[in-house]
């Protein structure tokens, strides 16, 4: 539960934004994931298949729609004072998650169309696959945006 908010505040901070805009952004951010997480869990739990699966994994959509309108929409708005090809490499890690991420509600309601063994070794497939895909992905461009900043900022590195 720690990994997808710790994720989103780590972008947060590297770019970087006025105090403000930080705390607003990582409070939200964390807060939908959490709750994204919380919500998706007692699905998670539910009988592959039953009505309980279905409702809660909606619900957990409601925090991730949430949380891409937040990096596409309220985030563009802070990075008009990031250095060149910050954007490009915020806008790429927007599409990643938007992506990456979309294999979790996938593989969460696999369940519900086939509930037998094959359903279930398919979502555990799906969860891995976007595991393998999404974080490796991630912290690629957050390190990628963490150089930018540093060179915009006549930092060198460490002899």
């Amino acid at each position: 539960m720690i990994t997808v908010p710790l994720l989103l505040a780590e972008l947060v901070l590297v770019l970087r934004l006025d105090k403000g805009k930080t705390k607003s952004l990582i409070t939200r951010l964390a807060a939908a994931a959490v709750l994204m997480i919380v919500l998706g869990y007692p699905g998670e739990m539910s009988p592959n298949g039953s009505t309980a699966r279905i409702v809660w994994g909606i619900a957990s959509l409601i925090p991730f729609l949430y949380i891409l309108y937040v990096l596409f929409v309220e985030m563009t708005k802070s990075l008009n004072d990031q250095p060149a090809g910050i954007k490009s490499i915020v806008s790429g890690l927007r599409w990643i998650i938007l992506i990456t991420w979309s294999f979790y509600p996938v593989a969460y309601f696999i369940p519900v169309i086939d509930g037998g063994v094959t359903g279930e070794v398919i979502r555990q497939s799906g969860y891995s696959i976007a595991d393998i895909l999404a974080k490796p992905a991630f912290c690629l461009l957050v390190y990628l945006i963490a150089r930018r900043k540093s060179a915009a900022d006549n930092f060198s590195e460490a002899a």
